[in-house]
């Protein structure tokens, strides 16, 4: 019988966030927490942080193990993020939610209210969490520029960054990819990226895609240059020699007539590659060597007293030579 247990890959959005910054919306981000029990919760991965808006759909999905047959509590906490330290004890909290794997993965797309404590709604903030098993362990590397977009800032040029969407099995538009902003340039080029085949389009190289270009905004919300669809074949025209889009403004066209573009996306390069897993390099030959160096200072305390980690102590063990059994036990597996 086979084991039951999966990658299972998660995309996470939230609406009508409390505001609690002032002159600027909010800039959320979601922390993603498992009950190890005893009310204890170890944190397995948290999204990047989106700035200035009160209902954001995150482009980091964290990856969880997900087991049929254990209860696996999950927490989501979203937090508004002010400063640059990794310590959430002085960020604002927007509210919380949890529930079970089991429950996310069965309905497979939940959505539920954010609580600031039991029992107290964080205003009409709301989180909805997709699941998706990952069966494609492989990866896109893109390569994207665009030449002559609109002009959106009254004092400046635009800061565009792409973004792009995978279509779903209900007609909606799921965020795949977010790349960074390049400030103030109507000819971006931005950095390579990867993103995973099952996130762009579940691997189904014919499934839509939508590309779009947005201005972003330091203290109001995006403002959208232009879009296009396309698939992922398409994208790997680009293997052979780059392949350009039209970026269209919907507005912009049905007002003006003499309407041509906002721009072309030019991308550069396209390219699938398989993300080997840690299994893959060990079933393909890994060899793992384990080396010991043990600090003989004098700061370990004398050797004769049970608190130093040089204990000799009568029955041979000690808190070094447990280390090194316990590491080593693990690795000698990998070493011919």
């Amino acid at each position: 019988m086979a084991q039951c247990v999966t990658k299972i890959q998660l995309s996470i959005s939230c609406a009508d966030l409390l505001d609690k910054d002032v002159g600027s919306k909010s800039d959320p981000l979601c922390v993603v927490q498992q009950s190890i029990g005893d009310g204890k919760w170890s944190e397995l991965a948290r999204t990047e942080k989106v700035k200035n808006c009160q209902s954001p759909e995150f482009s980091t999905k964290p990856v969880v193990d997900y087991f049929f047959e254990k209860v696996q509590n999950i927490k989501f906490g979203v937090y508004d993020i002010d400063n640059k330290s990794v310590n959430l004890n002085d960020d604002d909290y927007l509210g919380g939610y949890e529930c079970t794997l089991g429950q996310i993965v069965s309905n497979r797309k939940l959505k539920g209210p954010l609580e600031l404590k039991k029992g107290k709604l964080a205003g009409k903030g709301t989180i909805t969490i997709i699941a998706e098993e990952i069966k494609d362990a492989r990866i896109v590397n893109l390569e994207i520029e665009a030449r002559n977009l609109d002009k959106k800032d009254f004092l400046g040029k635009s800061d565009p960054f792409l973004e792009l969407y995978r279509q779903g099995d209900d007609g909606s538009w799921q965020l795949a990819h977010r790349t960074e902003v390049v400030k103030n340039n109507l000819n971006p080029s931005w950095k390579k990226f990867s993103v995973s085949l099952q996130s762009l389009c579940a691997g189904d190289l014919s499934k839509p895609i939508k590309v779009s270009v947005s201005d972003h905004d330091d203290s109001s919300s995006c403002d959208l240059i232009g879009e296009f669809e396309c698939n992922t074949s398409k994208l790997l025209g680009a293997q052979e020699q780059p392949v350009e889009f039209e970026c269209i403004n919907p507005q912009k066209k049905q007002k003006k007539k003499s309407y041509k573009n906002s721009g072309t996306v030019r991308v550069k390069s396209c390219k699938i590659d398989v993300e080997y897993s840690f299994l893959d390099y060990v079933m393909g030959g890994c060899q793992i060597n384990f080396t010991v160096g043990i600090d003989f200072t004098g700061s370990n305390g004398d050797p004769k007293s049970p608190d130093s980690l040089h204990y000799i102590s009568p029955n041979g063990v000690n808190e070094y030579l447990t280390a090194i059994w316990c590491v080593g036990n693990v690795v000698q597996d990998y070493d011919t």
